[in-house]
């Protein structure tokens, strides 16, 4: 009896079937570094792979989309850019968002596309997620690319085109969204365990919110009670921010971006808080 309770207390690992909620064990996440890095080369890998351009997708799609909303948006609704060359300005929109959209959208189904991993080994099932989210940080960086060659044109072909030392923030702006879109994207996750047909409305919630943020339009151009709607998104500040920073124009005082840090830090607690209860049974229901 004596030899048993010693192995016991030996243990590296104590896996338990029931927890509390606010027992998260974050850090295992760093012991299983080495594997978090494994799952972002897949995901980074897994996008382009058998393709027949590969990684060239990561220039074309923005490029292809900036176009699409040049025409429909500038030419044709002729929407309001500050003042801004419409391609610049649908541009940068479009790098913010599209890290945004890739975070939520991407990790929202982390229970029912891994299913299969989760029921064979024990990891720390936040890893994934936060996987999802550093890959998508390879992916913006290479759109940062794309942007920086064209904002570069443009400063040479029109002076109105001032970048600021604004630019500093762009490490916190990035931080900004890739919390919120993990913690948003780790709650639909948790809630898809039970409710699939939620799956099936983030695609189309993502492209409603993005209408219901400053990608297409200036922050400037909406008055009245739209604007405070438009203003408690909390990408409104990192979006308008970040044009301030990269072109000189914004209508929003940097302040706000507070109200979006503090957004942040609530739904990633509530996120891992309910991740960490669900993935204890999870796999009874998914």
């Amino acid at each position: 009896m004596e030899l048993k309770t010693t192995e016991q207390e030996n243990w590296s690992l104590v896996i338990r079937p029931q927890r509390a909620w606010w027992d998260l064990h974050l850090g295992e996440l760093w012991r299983y570094r080495d594997l978090v890095w494994l799952f972002v080369w897949r995901d980074f890998v897994a996008y382009y792979k058998q393709t027949i351009l590969g990684p060239l997708w990561y220039l074309i799609q923005p490029i292809l989309t900036t176009v699409v909303f040049t025409i429909i948006f500038g030419n044709l609704a002729e929407l309001s850019t500050d003042g801004m060359p419409p391609f610049l300005f649908y541009l940068a929109g479009n790098t913010v968002w599209a890290y945004f959209a890739a975070c939520l959208t991407n990790t929202s189904n982390t229970f029912t596309g891994n299913r299969s991993i989760f029921g064979k080994v024990y990891f720390p099932r936040l890893a994934i997620p936060l996987s999802v989210v550093i890959s998508q940080i390879i992916s913006f960086g290479i759109r940062m690319l794309v942007f920086v060659g064209f904002l570069i044109y443009f400063m040479l072909v029109n002076p109105a085109v001032s970048p600021n030392w604004w630019i500093f923030s762009l490490p916190l702006l990035l931080f900004i969204m890739a919390g919120t879109g993990l913690g948003l994207g780790i709650v639909i996750s948790s809630l898809t365990t039970k409710y699939r047909d939620l799956q099936q409305l983030v695609t189309f919630g993502v492209q409603l919110l993005m209408y219901a943020t400053p990608v297409i339009y200036p922050l400037s151009s909406i008055k009245g009670a739209w604007r405070w709607a438009i203003l408690a998104n909390p990408m409104t500040p990192v979006v308008e921010i970040f044009r301030y920073a990269f072109l000189g124009v914004s209508d929003i005082s940097p302040i706000y971006l507070l109200y979006s840090v503090t957004f942040m830090f609530a739904v990633l607690l509530i996120g891992v808080l309910i991740f960490n209860r669900v993935e204890n049974n999870f796999m009874d229901t998914v």
